[in-house]
């Protein structure tokens, strides 16, 4: 069992609480049953699993977990409830072929809470891909982690750059009705943050422009209710 806070491998946990380390490492951490398992379901096994010695979890393909003393592993949590289960996987174990008939494609996206929001749209209104462009925020991140709901282990991600044309660009006001576009094939939709949207030169490499009818006085839609409604539009069409 661990029970000094200097060990070596709790040490790289703490480290991957930093967006650089886990750039220059290729790792990220998950904390919690749930999305633990959601990477051990999609055959992601992780590099170093620890879990609470005082009440280990039981799940399904984890091997070789060390026991923590609890309040350490306490200590390594960013949650309000300590988790009974933390593991580290590597970046480059995640989907990233971008070759999904729809996708999000996201531009400079740095809320985490939307980035997980949209990649667990794209998991449930799917099969997509996001993908995403410098500026976005880090989809391994603990927010982001959370709100995927474990989706990033299933959902395709990638550059910008590498999505897949055509793009619709969807803006606030002045596209074309998205309920009008034709969608029936591939599609990529193009989204950028909510209140600076796309820039004149995305918008104009996308190869059509499209709008979500708003009502009333109503400015524009969170990032992510549009880019679920847009996924929604293709799978009707």
């Amino acid at each position: 069992m661990i029970t000094s806070a200097s060990n070596q491998r709790l040490k790289l946990v703490r480290k991957l609480a930093s967006v650089r380390q886990r750039s220059k490492l290729g790792l990220f951490v998950c904390e919690g049953e749930d999305l633990v398992s959601a990477g051990l379901e999609a055959g992601v096994l992780p590099v170093e699993a620890f879990v609470d010695a005082a009440r280990p979890p039981e799940l399904h393909g984890l091997t070789g977990a060390d026991e923590v003393e609890p309040t350490l592993l306490a200590e390594l949590s960013t949650l309000a409830h300590p988790p009974r289960v933390i593991a580290v996987f590597r970046k480059a174990d995640l989907p990233a072929t971008l070759d999904a008939p729809a996708g999000l494609a996201l531009w400079h996206v740095a809320d985490p809470g939307n980035v997980g929001t949209l990649i667990r749209t794209a998991d449930a209104l799917g099969p997509a891909f996001v993908a995403l462009s410098p500026g976005c925020a880090d989809p391994t991140s603990p927010k982001a982690l959370r709100a995927s709901m474990g989706a990033l282990f299933r959902v395709p991600t990638g550059r910008f750059e590498d999505a897949p044309r055509p793009w619709v660009g969807l803006k606030s006001r002045g596209g074309t009705d998205i309920a009008e576009v034709e969608l029936g094939g591939r599609a990529t939709f193009v989204l950028g943050a909510e209140r600076e949207g796309l820039p004149e030169e995305i918008e104009s490499s996308c190869d059509v422009l499209a709008s979500i009818p708003l009502a009333g006085a109503a400015e524009s839609l969170n990032v992510a209710a549009a880019g679920a409604i847009a996924l929604y539009e293709r799978q009707r069409s």
